[in-house]
């Protein structure tokens, strides 16, 4: 017998932040053959990509938090990923954001992740957050510089090499 979870859905302005589906496949896959991923080790094949997009649902299962597929509000049409992220061997619990091509310029990857980082904050009770970047992953830089996160040393993956490790602003106290 199968046990289920719920996964939030949020909704800013523009955008809706929602768990996985069968559906958003082929733009997930396509976007994990892009080169898109070279930040992140890829680009990946299909069948890599299914095990991806079943981690994302699996983080949810295990860590009761993880990261939503970002999706137009009006179209449902999946834009990107966002949410808070910890792997096993992650420094931190980080918020994490990709946009898939053509969604980059519009200012969802910084709406999507305010969402995040707020439900990160409030819902979950994390004090603080990191996020992993590329030094080379300049756009992913200058978000987090927009959110207001701050340069905190550097991370050695295992696989991916020497990472920055950007902190966010602490949570706003609770009254």
């Amino acid at each position: 017998m199968t046990q289920g979870f719920d996964i939030p859905v949020l909704e800013t302005a523009r955008l809706r932040l929602r768990g996985p589906r069968l559906d958003d496949f082929d733009a997930y896959a396509d976007f994990r053959a892009s080169p898109r991923t070279l930040h992140v080790g890829g680009p990946y094949g299909r069948d890599t990509a299914w095990n991806q997009l079943c981690a994302l649902a699996g983080h949810w299962h295990l860590r009761g938090f993880g990261r939503w597929i970002v999706a137009d509000i009006e179209t449902d049409a999946p834009l990107g990923i966002v949410g808070p992220f910890q792997p096993e061997i992650w420094p931190g619990p980080e918020l994490a954001w990709s946009l898939f091509d053509g969604a980059e310029g519009h200012g969802y990857a910084q709406e999507a992740a305010l969402a995040a980082r707020d439900y990160a904050y409030q819902t979950l009770g994390w004090t603080t957050a990191i996020s992993v970047i590329g030094p080379e992953n300049t756009r992913s830089i200058a978000l987090a510089r927009r959110m207001g996160a701050q340069p905190d040393g550097t991370w050695d993956h295992p696989t991916l090499g020497t990472l920055h490790v950007w902190r966010h602003p602490a949570a706003p106290r609770r009254p």
